[in-house]
């Protein structure tokens, strides 16, 4: 298939910029592959759709606070400056995205404020940088302080200063494992009611941990699908988890993956008998029609931007006429779109 097989116009005016006032009131599709029925409800209404002994499979991960505001040596031209990740923790270089791009060169010195400043050593991409972190304390305190004056990543998208709330929104209830630049935005529906609900009826809540890059939500700008290179992303997958979700495949019981990070790690550690293994390492799965998908029989995603490989695993899973379907008639009956938006149960 072709990238511009994924392209649809999704109106601006559908583009969720803050989430609904209670989590689990996003309105939620239900796909039904076997019938290609489709349903209309409320995320509340999830727990209905599982019976005991299935599994539900949630990604820990938590959003680190990565965007800075820096300030340029000399000429305090305002620079953003989005952490991506650590590189390295003795020399405390950090891979980075800056923008204006075009006024930060190697060599140009930063400053951030709270004892923090920084200084370009080298170019990745046209927006990418190594940038080295200086501050006259630990590691620790330096993590410590970056959470302090970090605000909230929100996608670009959104079009407004990231509020306080967004520090609890665009986070998952359940999140632990610190290392995400970006949101597991299927998860941000879960409430605590909820998954109390889901427990009480027996139901397996399984954790595993990717922290999401920006990689997975750009769009492919490729024609070939075949020729698109994800950025890799690192992943855990403890035995315990994979235990419980053996033993649900094992009975033939319903094993959900939430959000498209959930999937992309449980399909990125399969052993030849189609059974989880448990992972510890780096992941660049790309999924796109066609594939055959090996651990979960149904999963939750949010309505995705069109050309991304999220859409692309959206339709690899639940098949492409249906998806598009689905996405027109999401459209029609203005659903919300993107990481704030409302979501779907594909089963």
């Amino acid at each position: 298939m072709r990238t511009s097989d994924f392209n649809f116009k999704s109106p601006s005016n559908l583009l969720a910029k803050f989430p609904v006032k209670e989590r689990d009131e996003s309105r939620l599709m239900v796909i039904h592959r076997n019938s290609n029925k489709i349903e209309h409800r409320f995320f509340k209404n999830l727990h209905e759709y599982f019976e005991e002994e299935d599994s539900i499979i949630l990604n820990n991960t938590k959003v680190f606070p990565a965007k800075l505001f820096g300030n340029k040596e000399k000429t305090e031209a305002k620079i953003e400056v989005f952490l991506l990740r650590e590189l390295d923790i003795v020399d405390r270089t950090w891979d980075v995205l800056v923008d204006p791009a075009r006024k930060v060169r190697v060599g140009n010195k930063l400053n951030f404020g709270s004892g923090i400043t920084g200084e370009v050593i080298d170019n990745t991409t046209s927006r990418g940088r190594i940038l080295q972190l200086n501050y006259n304390g630990t590691h620790k305190e330096l993590i410590q302080k970056i959470k302090e004056i970090g605000k909230t990543p929100l996608p670009k998208y959104i079009e407004r200063n990231p509020e306080k709330c967004d520090r609890i929104r665009y986070q998952t209830i359940y999140a632990k494992k610190e290392g995400s630049v970006a949101a597991p935005t299927a998860g941000l529906h879960f409430s605590k009611h909820l998954l109390k609900k889901l427990e009480i009826k027996g139901i397996n809540i399984v954790e595993i941990t990717l922290h999401l890059g920006l990689g997975s939500f750009l769009p492919v700008e490729v024609e070939d699908i075949s020729k698109h290179k994800m950025d890799s992303e690192k992943c855990y997958i403890s035995q315990e988890s994979c235990k419980i979700i053996n033993r649900t495949i094992q009975k033939k019981k319903k094993v959900c993956a939430v959000g498209t990070s959930s999937m992309r790690a449980i399909e990125s550690s399969v052993s030849s008998n189609k059974n989880l293994n448990p992972f510890s390492g780096w992941t660049n799965k790309f999924i796109f029609p066609p594939y055959k998908f090996n651990i979960a029989n149904c999963m939750i995603t949010n309505f995705h931007m069109p050309k991304s490989t999220l859409i692309m695993m959206i339709a690899a899973f639940t098949g492409f006429d249906l998806i598009m379907k689905a996405y027109q008639i999401a459209i029609e009956k203005k659903y919300r779109f993107y990481s704030y938006g409302d979501v779907m149960l594909i089963l």
